[in-house]
């Protein structure tokens, strides 16, 4: 691309259908409370929890609140939706999960629907859509997510016809490391059709405890995996179930990075983030810090989502096929616009050059 070309976030050499993410699809439900509101079902503000069934009734209270806001969330669509608006192209994205036959479901498809992401959702005739009551308080933010139906996502659903030729058409596969807990056949199917096209394959360590309690579909997928991304907390935790006796990010990376791997000829890419400090990538053996875009006072708004954003900015000059320096500066980017919002939310159009 000429040297001149600024605009490298735009649609240029991107084809429909180009990136597929495949996850837990939540419905967002954002409100702004207060103490009384955490009180009430038990939460703490800066917290992140599963539901239970204590916490139920709080998702109507929310939905039915005069100033809510709804967003297609869950962490694989939310870098599915900002690799989809630095695109600026209509289904440059793909994404498969599983919602519920219901309100939430139809609200969810339509949010998708209006960032540009092709989503192409599983339906449980049992199970409601997977949502999450996000309560904003100043600038804390407590998070309870209620899995249901997105938990059921099932192989079948991959393997329909029209559903595994938006698979074959793609060239970039991401899965977020959640879906680990949902489908592990779905993963390793489109793990080996990346392996076997020489495509590229992506997931993310996502939480600490993927790494503690899902080791085994972990590192049954991680021979497959071309890029691996995860922050500093995850990397630690990825090092103790490792064994890898640090707890050096830099070294964890490495060490991540020289695992074995199906397709010697291209070694792994590792990206860690470690919030305000430097972005830590491996590539070709080499370990590179990445500095990331300092915050003036006032300018934080709300972390959440911020990881899944930096990979949709990541993953949009991937399908360019940018080098990696530059995928990281629109990550960084990308991360430094939805961490000013409140939500992943973003401007109608990026202003990225």
């Amino acid at each position: 691309m000429a040297a001149d070309h600024v605009d490298v976030c735009g649609p240029h050499h991107i084809t429909n259908g180009v990136l597929f993410g495949m996850g837990n699809p939540l419905l967002d439900i954002c409100v702004t409370g207060d103490q009384d509101l955490l009180d009430k079902y038990n939460l703490k503000a800066d917290d992140q929890i599963l539901a239970e069934p204590s916490h139920l009734p709080l998702f109507t209270e929310l939905s039915d609140s005069k100033d809510v806001e709804f967003l297609a969330g869950g962490a694989t669509q939310n870098a599915m939706k900002v690799a989809q608006w630095l695109s600026q192209k209509p289904n440059t994205t793909i994404f498969m999960g599983c919602i519920g036959k219901d309100k939430f479901g139809e609200i969810l498809n339509e949010k998708a629907s209006a960032v540009g992401v092709s989503a192409h959702y599983q339906y449980d005739e049992k199970e409601a859509t997977g949502t999450a009551a996000c309560i904003i308080t100043g600038s804390s933010r407590s998070l309870v997510a209620n899995l249901a139906a997105a938990n059921h996502f099932t192989k079948n659903h991959l393997d329909e016809s029209q559903h595994w030729e938006m698979v074959t058409n793609a060239k970039y596969y991401y899965i977020a490391g959640f879906f680990l807990t949902v489908s592990p056949p779905s993963i390793m199917e489109v793990a080996k059709h990346s392996l076997s096209n020489k495509k590229t394959f992506m997931m993310n360590l996502s939480a600490p405890f993927i790494s503690q309690f899902f080791k085994d579909p972990l590192m049954a997928a991680m021979p497959y995996v071309d890029i691996l991304f995860g922050n500093e907390s995850e990397a630690a935790a990825f090092s103790t179930a490792m064994d890898f006796g640090t707890e050096d990010v830099k070294e964890i990376a490495m060490k991540a990075a020289a695992l074995p791997k199906e397709d010697e000829a291209r070694s792994r890419i590792v990206v860690f983030t470690q919030g305000a400090l430097p972005t830590i990538v491996v590539e070709n053996g080499v370990a590179t810090e990445y500095p990331v875009i300092p915050l003036q006072d006032g300018e934080l708004v709300d972390t959440n989502g911020a990881g899944d954003a930096f990979v949709g900015g990541f993953l949009a000059q991937l399908i360019q096929k940018h080098p990696i320096a530059e995928c990281i500066r629109c990550a960084n980017y990308a991360a430094n616009v939805i961490i000013k919002r409140a939500g992943c939310t973003f401007p109608e159009k990026p202003d990225y050059n």
